[in-house]
């Protein structure tokens, strides 16, 4: 039997991943094993075809019996792990012992141009482990929108950020969870591959902003402050200084750099084309409450 352990099971990567694997695979061929934390309630999470394996990236002596007899990992970097050596050496040197076949990792787009962030030196890690991979690498996620930046967008009906006038490419993570499961069906017709995954937008965020408005009813406006304005609002609402970090790395830096290509990749693996932001606000309008008309 085929095993494949994900991590990140019960987060949003695994929620939009893994109804498309468990509605494809083979329950008698294939056991999908969801990494989950001792003495948590994540299990209660997982569907119930997913069993559950203790494993947790601060527990290095936990990785041993969490790879055994697996054959493919699913991997992804939790925001808060940032010490690629402590962390995600020792669990790929874990997988190295337990003779895992393949391994997959959700980077980022733009990741080989970016030697200062965590995923460069994971994909690096991967690489000189001599154990097959494919990297799957998101641009913008869409849901970015519903999440990080959906307090300003209801309180303010502002998208505040240090962006400028860059252009990103977007991405619907239901989408990249329809990549990751395709992939991780068939790692065989993907072995020692890197997606860029994208929908075939190139936006501004006040180009953004004029999509949001249309699509909610309601005047959205962009607002670019310079990086002290930025870091000390954020501090004001007692966001963690490593989150602004983070925020700071993905909307500042990018004015300095070219604007990020697009990706047939989506269309290639799924057979489907990618959400436009559009539909992205359409299909979500209801998270957007109380900013979306009813």
């Amino acid at each position: 039997m085929r095993k494949i352990l994900f991590t990140g099971a019960t987060g949003n990567v695994g929620q939009a991943t893994l109804p498309h694997l468990l509605n494809q695979i083979d329950a008698e061929q294939t056991q999908i094993l969801g990494g989950i934390r001792l003495n948590s309630s994540d299990a209660n999470l997982l569907p119930a075809e997913v069993y559950p394996v203790a494993f947790d990236f601060g527990n290095p002596a936990c990785f041993a019996a969490a790879l055994l007899e697996v054959h493919t990992l699913f991997l992804l970097r939790p925001p808060q792990l940032a010490n690629v050596q402590k962390t995600f050496a020792p669990l790929i040197a874990a997988a190295q012992s337990a003779q895992v076949q393949h391994i997959v990792f959700l980077s980022v787009q733009g990741v080989a141009q970016s030697s200062l962030i965590p995923h460069y030196g994971i994909e690096k890690l991967i690489c000189e482990s001599g154990i097959a991979y494919t990297f799957l690498r998101p641009a913008y996620f869409m849901q970015n929108f519903t999440t990080t930046l959906l307090a300003d967008l209801q309180k303010l009906q502002r998208v505040y950020l240090p962006a400028g006038e860059a252009k990103f490419t977007l991405v619907d993570l239901a989408d990249v969870g329809r990549v990751a499961a395709q992939v991780l069906l068939n790692p065989e017709k993907h072995q020692n591959q890197a997606y860029d995954l994208t929908n075939l937008e190139q936006l501004t965020f006040e180009e953004m902003a004029a999509k949001l408005s249309a699509g909610l009813g309601k005047k959205i406006t962009f607002v670019s402050p310079n990086l002290w304005q930025f870091f000390w609002q954020k501090r004001r609402e007692k966001v963690p200084t490593m989150l602004i970090l983070v925020m700071i790395m993905l909307h500042f830096l990018p004015r300095f750099r070219p604007t990020p290509p697009t990706s047939a990749s989506i269309e290639q693996i799924t057979g489907q084309m990618p959400q436009t932001f559009e539909q992205f606000i359409s299909h979500n309008r209801h998270l957007f409450d109380p900013l979306a008309n009813k």
